[in-house]
């Protein structure tokens, strides 16, 4: 027998997981089903590619039995089973680092139940038993070994006899204490409660003894007990029932059971297909984005069927990239079972079934924006990044299937609003759809670039996440109406102001000239703004790379020094260059000073870094004194 040690995130949850920090002890029977319906579907995927092998359906099966005089609870199946190394690797170890992490961050949350979301289901027996006892025989092995623990001390493992392949967990539950009776999952109807609540699609069947009533032979209007094998689950797919049948809650469970999320799904998508090619899908919009969600760790994909048997736990070719949030399943008749991953991305069926999801899935979005816009507002703060990151990528190739879906923060509503809402809202005058950004809606509000468009009354979106800009570029007009930064140099407003700043411009030719010189390689130009009110300065931009890409790509690993070109704009109305018109007159050092200064000025406003701070600084106290 060898005796050994969990490791420390793994002894660390179990401490957890003993000390009953979950709610709902139930969901422990839940896990070690669906572990058990797992290696019965371990055999289902060997089976198709082993030619040796063959499956009968009808001989796998999860068994229930419990003991009330010894306190025992065992979880039967035959499945794969495992061998020495697989007990080790499976029950010695959680499966995936980060979720002793997650849990931490969440300790406050009863909502957030990450049993089953890392692999760590069979963990869950620790809430109910003292001594969890694993006996497994692997298919290819004539060798079965007992694993057994008590807990967080470790575990040990020891060859055993067992004839039959398959798992057997046995539970000694714990005593009951004044808060918990755990002798109630000795009772067979909580039993088939528990079971039917959350394993009733399990696929195999779950049986237990149960007992019934018959009459008694001989009497009338008398009965007795006796106990028979039931199959306790309706193995019907829930996917294959009629939506008439179902209820919310039915669909919520099964998004439960199958672990797509730890919070409630906002909106499901049931799919009978009967074209083309033949299928079912159930679909789910997530209410909240997983922890994970926008870093290289999380797998996007639908589980995939094959006539109810699971090819692939996560198919990525069913999703974009755009939808990579969307949990769920399809099942096709038409696909083959034994398709290979280097054959979904040429297999016809697989690819018309996908256009369809990506079809269905946006129309259900937009229908949640119509009727449901506070559910979808609650969507989109979750995922809307991913959509206008779905703009932007493949150069452009999603944009008209995306554009009505993004929405930007409106200066005029105080809230998010579609491009669709933004344009019906438009004067008739009005050239452009005006956007500015910014880190946040209160710096935007103060940007001294927006005075003049929000002077002509014109609404101005807010964009405050670096993909917002990029996306637009993407998209380059909305119903025929072009975006234009109010940074830009061409507002295309046109009012008494364009000419008048001309005017001023060649009247004050030689200073703006002078300045220039002294910004060489900073500013491509200094000229009179046509844009400012009461700030004193203001940097603009040419082309197409504005201040805030330059700020989003500089920020990039692989920066490749992208610079916009910058317009220093001057206020000639300011008492400020006033100021600066006499010092250019008369005082050569003031009036670099004053330049210099103007354009840090600019700089920080733009949220740019100051290249020299201690000469900032040391300039305005020369001007202090």
């Amino acid at each position: 027998m060898e005796k050994k040690q969990f490791q420390a995130e793994s002894k660390r949850l179990l401490e957890l997981m003993i000390n009953s920090i979950y709610s709902q002890k139930e969901v422990f029977l839940r896990e070690l089903i669906s572990n058990a319906s797992d290696a019965i579907d371990k055999i289902y995927y060997r089976a198709l590619t082993d030619e040796s092998l063959t499956f009968e359906k009808d001989n796998y099966y999860i068994k229930i039995e419990s003991n009330k005089e010894k306190r025992t609870l065992r979880i039967i199946d035959t499945g794969v089973g495992m061998t020495k190394e697989e007990l080790e690797n499976n029950l010695g170890t959680i499966a995936k680092s980060g979720s002793l992490a997650f849990k931490s961050e969440h300790e406050l949350e009863e909502d957030y139940d990450i049993i089953g979301q890392f692999g760590v289901g069979f963990y869950s027996a620790f809430m109910v038993a003292d001594v969890v006892t694993v006996i497994s025989k692997p298919l290819d092995s004539e060798e079965a070994y007992k694993w057994e623990s008590k807990g967080a001390d470790g575990y040990t493992i020891e060859p055993f006899e067992r004839e039959q392949i398959g798992t057997e967990i046995t539970l000694q539950l714990k005593e009951n204490t004044d808060d918990e009776s755990y002798d109630e999952y000795l009772d067979e109807y909580r039993l088939q409660e528990i079971i039917k609540k959350y394993s009733d699609f399990i696929r195999y069947p779950i049986k237990m003894d149960v007992t019934v009533q018959q009459p008694k032979e001989g009497e009338d209007n008398e009965f007795e007990e006796h106990v028979e094998e039931q199959i306790v689950n309706s193995m019907v797919p829930i996917w294959r029932k009629n939506r008439n049948e179902l209820k919310t809650e039915d669909y919520e469970q099964f998004y439960n059971e199958k672990h797509y999320g730890f919070d409630k799904p906002l909106k499901h998508i049931h799919i009978h297909a009967d074209g083309m090619v033949r299928y079912q899908a159930i679909l789910y919009i997530p209410e909240t984005k997983p922890f994970d969600y926008y870093t290289q760790e999380y797998e996007k994909g639908l589980e995939l069927y094959a006539n109810s048997v699971l090819i692939m736990n996560k198919c990525a070719e069913l999703l974009p990239d755009h939808f990579s949030f969307v949990k769920g399943m399809v099942d096709s008749e038409d696909l083959s079972l034994n398709i290979s991953r280097e054959m979904l991305q040429h297999d016809r069926q697989l690819n018309i079934i996908a256009k369809n999801i990506n079809r269905r899935i946006k129309n259900e979005l937009l229908q949640l924006l119509k009727n449901e816009r506070e559910q979808y507002e609650k969507f989109y703060e979750a995922f809307g990044r991913q959509l206008k990151y779905g703009v932007y990528s493949e150069f452009g190739a999603n944009k008209d299937d995306l554009q009505d879906l993004i929405m930007f923060y409106s200066s005029k509503e105080k809230k998010q609003v579609t491009l669709e809402e933004y344009v019906s809202r438009m004067p008739e005058e009005q050239k452009y759809i005006y956007y500015a950004t910014g880190d946040s809606y209160d710096r935007i509000e103060k940007l001294p670039q927006t005075e003049v468009v929000a002077e002509e009354g014109y609404e101005i979106l807010y964009f405050t996440e670096d993909i917002d800009e990029f996306a637009i570029k993407v998209l380059m007009n909305y119903d025929e109406k072009e975006f234009r930064s109010v940074s830009s140099g061409d507002l295309g407003i046109d009012s008494d102001e364009e000419e008048k700043t001309e005017t001023e411009s060649k009247e004050h030719e030689q200073l703006f000239e002078k300045m220039k010189e002294l910004l060489a390689e900073k500013v491509k130009d200094v000229r009179a703004s046509k844009r400012l009110r009461s700030h004193p300065v203001c940097l603009s931009s040419d082309g197409e790379v504005t201040i805030e890409m330059e700020k989003v790509l500089s920020a990039m690993p692989d920066n490749q020094n992208v610079k916009a070109e910058k317009i220093l704009e001057i206020n000639v109305e300011h008492d400020v260059f006033q100021s600066l018109q006499s010092a250019f007159d008369s005082d050569k050092d003031k009036f670099n000073l004053y330049t210099n200064i103007l354009y840090n000025q600019a700089l920080l406003i733009e949220g740019l870094q100051v290249q020299d701070p201690v000469e900032f600084t040391n300039d305005i106290c020369k001007v202090l004194v």
